[in-house]
């Protein structure tokens, strides 16, 4: 799918809009500070023909800044409009499919509302997500999350008619090596071939499907809150629940990368699951607690 010719003004704005809307705002400010202090320089006075060309360039940047004083922070203040914008419809978006229980609604949707529902659904689990596609349907990585000092790339696919096969998985990698990605997440609407399935095995790359990122939203949504029980004598037992599967986690120990040597959460329901969470995790992450141990406390003990 070629891409529609843009100015460069429009591709800025494009760019810029991908940010958070602050940064569109920081930019404007800083841009006409920056611009207004070249425009207000007095002229050059020449005392000899040999400052002629300084000042001829001196006269140029002035000029050029006296427009562009203006010019730059509308750019910059439309970006930080058009960010908050789509950061409204994507919120609405994740909304309405959430409220589905059916992976049709992936298919209804184009290519770009796709790449911005599983951004959204990774801010809401607590990643910094960064959008760096909008170059078609078949773009390279389409955003980059960031949590705890590590970065992971993710690459959408909405594609209905057919299998997502091994040869993209392998160039999906191949950037994140070359990268220094700590791990990857591969999203489609549809299903993978079980080569592409096979080339992850024991990699850091998680293969989502349709199903699954069904699962994953519907889990999300029935996450349980941060509660402490108590029960009269004892506290209940203290379980983490996976962010992606919502499995129960237990801890484990990095071998690869930044995490190795290192003790973290790990979902219990690896490989198959690649879910993780830092070992100091609070209650406030996401812990579920059991109430089992309330139960039995409650149950009289039987007398001979």
């Amino acid at each position: 799918m070629a891409r529609q010719k843009t100015s460069p003004l429009e591709d800025l704005i494009l760019v810029v809009s991908k940010l958070p809307w602050w940064i569109g705002v920081l930019l404007a400010l800083v841009s006409y500070l920056v611009l207004h202090i070249i425009a207000s320089r007095p002229a050059l006075t020449i005392s000899n023909p040999g400052q002629m060309g300084v000042a001829a360039v001196r006269s140029l940047m002035s000029a050029l800044a006296m427009f562009g004083q203006y010019i730059l922070p509308l750019i910059f203040g439309t970006a930080a409009l058009v960010s908050v914008i789509n950061s409204i419809k994507q919120k609405k978006l994740y909304d309405r499919v959430e409220s589905r229980f059916d992976v049709a609604a992936f298919n209804e949707m184009s290519w770009d509302d796709f790449e911005r529902l599983v951004g959204e659904y990774y801010e809401r689990n607590g990643f910094q997500v960064t959008r760096e596609g909008s170059n078609g349907p078949d773009g390279g990585v389409d955003l980059v999350l960031c949590k705890n000092g590590e970065t992971h790339l993710v690459q959408c696919k909405q594609w209905k008619a057919y299998k997502v096969g091994v040869q993209p998985v392998r160039e999906f990698y191949g950037v994140m090596a070359a990268r220094g990605a700590a791990g990857g997440y591969f999203v489609t609407s549809g299903v993978y071939t079980e080569a592409a399935q096979e080339f992850v095995r024991g990699l850091n790359v998680d293969l989502i499907d349709g199903s699954k990122l069904r699962n994953m939203i519907d889990t999300a949504r029935k996450k349980p809150s941060a509660l402490t029980i108590k029960d009269e004598s004892r506290q209940a037992t203290i379980i983490r629940v996976c962010p992606k599967c919502g499995a129960e986690m237990k801890k484990r120990v990095g071998r690869l990368g930044s995490t190795a040597g290192k003790e973290f959460w790990g979902c219990i329901a690896f490989p198959k699951c690649n879910g993780t969470r830092p070992l100091e995790d609070s209650v406030s992450a996401g812990i579920a607690l059991t109430v089992s141990q309330k139960s039995a406390a409650s149950v009289p003990e039987k007398k001979n």
